[in-house]
């Protein structure tokens, strides 16, 4: 472990929280079975990793980033994260954003648990690729890998909130029968905002496919609707 490596390490021990860590492992479903399997926490709040994370940001380098986000302990891997998000979005060269994007790309194996992706991939993957061709979105939503179908559909986040849907839609059709809770929640979650800014289209789709959309997905996208409308769409009046 390098000098820098410690002195994260340090700094977060510092800032944990007595028995914190044993509720977020719970929280987070580390035991045998969970999605979260095996990890384990420190027990930092997420604002004190984002205050150390914006203040080795300018300065740490892709390899020092890379140690955080490869280590055990998972505020590590956050803390590296939110780093590269803030060197990201500090970023103007398009070469040096190219280059942090092939670096998250690198280190997918490691943004594995729902915190990790959805702090991350829409600041980095989905302003990257604004603008352009979408297909490495799709390809990870074909991933056996349920992180890697998360990334996909979350990162269309940032391309929603620029009010562009088509991509976000399409990916939402293609993960709406995942067998997963997690994802289930994250179609969901990028539906209602859809939904938010620009309720026809959500509801267009939603009377499409709502009728074969697990439970979970249905209610996070009609949270917001007006509540005679949730209603049909949840008794199948629609």
């Amino acid at each position: 472990m390098s000098t820098f490596c410690e002195q994260i390490l340090l700094s977060l021990e510092q800032k944990a929280i007595p028995g914190k860590g044993a509720q977020l492992q719970h929280y987070f479903k580390t035991g045998p079975g969970g999605y979260g399997e095996g990890d384990i926490f420190l027990g930092v709040t997420v604002p004190e990793q984002r205050k150390i994370a914006k203040a080795i940001s300018q300065d740490a380098s892709l390899p020092q980033l890379s140690e955080l986000i490869q280590h055990w302990y998972h505020e590590m891997r956050l803390t590296g994260l939110l780093a590269l998000v803030y060197k990201f979005e500090k970023t103007r060269s398009e070469s040096l954003r190219l280059e942090i994007v092939d670096f998250y790309l690198g280190h997918l194996d490691y943004i594995n648990n729902w915190d990790l992706v959805d702090t991350s991939c829409s600041q980095v993957l989905g302003a990257f690729y604004w603008k352009k061709e979408k297909s490495l979105f799709f390809s990870l939503a074909e991933s056996p890998l349920l992180w890697r179908q998360r990334v996909a559909m979350i990162s269309s986040f940032y391309w929603i909130r620029k009010g562009e849907f088509t991509d976000a839609l399409a990916l939402a059709e293609k993960l709406k029968n995942h067998p997963h809770d997690l994802m289930h929640k994250a179609v969901g979650w990028m539906l209602r905002e859809i939904a938010n800014r620009n309720f026809e289209v959500a509801n267009e789709f939603l009377r499409k496919h709502y009728r074969t959309l697990p439970r979970t997905m249905l209610r996070y996208a009609i949270e917001r609707f007006p509540e005679e409308l949730r209603q049909d769409f949840l008794k199948g009046r629609i």
